[in-house]
C-alpha cells in the first residue's frame, strides 16, 4: 500500500507539473466543466494582446484586487471569508483569479465533500500556476477559460455573444457587465442586467479607472 501511495504521488506531481508546463504556451483544449456542460461549448481562444486592458481592469476590480501583489492566495480575503462563513452569513469565498484559473484549467466545480478535495488540489496547482507561469500568462488563461454564460466559455465568446463585438473592443462598462457575471455566469445577465447585477456591473465599471492608475493590473502589462 505504502509503495502504491509513493508512486501515485510521483506520478501526480510528475504529470500535474507536465501539463502546467505545457498549459504555459499551449491552450489549454477543454476543462472539466466544459466536458460536463449538457448546454454545449462555446469557446474562442484570444491571445491577452487582443482583449482590451478594460476586460483586465474589470476582473482585477471585481476578483482580486491584489492579483499583481499576492503570491496566488488573498490571506486577508480568506480569513474574511472564514470568519463570515463561520458566523453563520451566506457562504463566501476568498479565492484569488489564480485559483480560480487552477480550478477551472484543471479541476471541476460544485459543492458537496468533493468540495473540500478539491480545494486541496486546488492549492497544488495554484502553486504550480504562480511558479511555473507568470501573472500576464494567469490573466490571460482565466480570461480565455471563464465561464461567461450558458455554454460560454472565455471572454471572446462572450463579448461576441452579448456585444456582437471583439473583446479587443470591449467599452469600461461592457467589460464590467461581463465581469460582474462571472461568480454565477448560469443565472445572471450580461445583456438585460437587473437589480443586484446591474448596480454591481456599474460599481466595477466605476472601479476600472482606479486599476489602471494605480497600477493593480501593472504586473499584467509590464
Amino acid at each position: 500500500m505504502l509503495r502504491f501511495i509513493a508512486k501515485f504521488i510521483v506520478w501526480f506531481v510528475a504529470i500535474s507539473v507536465g501539463l502546467t508546463l505545457l498549459y504555459r504556451f499551449v491552450p489549454p483544449p477543454v476543462t472539466v466543466t466544459m466536458l460536463v456542460d449538457g448546454n454545449g461549448i462555446t469557446k474562442d481562444w484570444e491571445s491577452l494582446s487582443r482583449i482590451d486592458r478594460n476586460m483586465v481592469a474589470a476582473a482585477v476590480a471585481a476578483e482580486d484586487g491584489k492579483f499583481c501583489s499576492h503570491n496566488g492566495f488573498d490571506t486577508q480575503a480568506i480569513e474574511k471569508a472564514m470568519v463570515r462563513n463561520a458566523d453563520g452569513q451566506r457562504l463566501r469565498g476568498g479565492s484569488t483569479i489564480s485559483q480560480q484559473t487552477a480550478k477551472n484549467v484543471f479541476l471541476w466545480q460544485g459543492e458537496g465533500w468533493t468540495r473540500y478535495l478539491r480545494k486541496g488540489f486546488e492549492v497544488w496547482f495554484t502553486f504550480l500556476i504562480e511558479n511555473l507561469w507568470d501573472k500576464r500568462r494567469i490573466m490571460e488563461v482565466y480570461l480565455n477559460v471563464a465561464e461567461t454564460g450558458i455554454g460560454t466559455y472565455g471572454v471572446e465568446a462572450g463579448a461576441q455573444r452579448y456585444f456582437g463585438k471583439s473583446a479587443a473592443r470591449l467599452t469600461p462598462l461592457e467589460a464590467a457587465r461581463i465581469a460582474a457575471v462571472l461568480p454565477s455566469p448560469k443565472t445572471r445577465s450580461v445583456k438585460n442586467p437587473a437589480g443586484f447585477t446591474r448596480r454591481y456591473g456599474n460599481t466595477i465599471a466605476a472601479r476600472i479607472g482606479t486599476v489602471k492608475r494605480e497600477g493593480f493590473d501593472a504586473c499584467v502589462y509590464k
